[in-house]
């Protein structure tokens, strides 16, 4: 990865958030927990999954940066959507959550050095698991969420 793709995908990750909050803009209340799409998690769901994932992202970061050869521990998503009952609660505190983890983290990644960005790691799901791994998931993972948010709105639409 070179300097110049390292920088957008960063600026990508520290916009991931406010991407969030805008593809929430406007989205009916009592549609959060709707499922308009088959196979689909409702908008509510997503926004709790942001705010566990960026929480497990954050871990898995500080883990990589500060041990030798971390084992990042994969985690089943959907189980922690069911289990955790994330279509029954409010997305105020997981929007809180999400925003102060990805706010904190982003410190961690302006502070980071070149030789920071060549550890890594081994991931229980994926295998080899590097810094550079890291970034490229989380800078898109947002995004992806941002845009499931907008397809469930376009769904909803009569």
């Amino acid at each position: 990865m070179t300097p110049e793709e390292r920088q957008d995908l960063i600026a990508r990750y520290k916009a991931g958030y406010e991407e969030v909050i805008e593809s929430l803009k406007d989205f009916p209340a009592e549609s959060m927990t709707a499922h308009p799409i088959a196979g689909k998690w409702s908008a509510r769901e997503i926004v709790h999954h942001l705010a566990d994932s960026e929480t497990a992202a954050a871990i898995r970061l500080r883990r990589l940066l500060c041990e030798e050869h971390p084992v990042i521990q994969g985690y089943d998503q959907d189980e922690y959507a069911m289990r955790l009952k994330y279509n029954e609660r409010d997305v105020a505190p997981a929007l809180e959550a999400f925003h102060a983890a990805r706010a904190n983290t982003a410190q961690v990644i302006d502070q980071m050095s070149g030789a920071d960005w060549d550890r890594e790691g081994s991931h229980t799901e994926s295998g080899r698991y590097a810094v550079a791994d890291w970034l490229k998931i989380y800078s898109a993972h947002a995004h992806n969420h941002a845009a499931q948010i907008r397809a469930l709105r376009a769904a909803l639409q009569p």
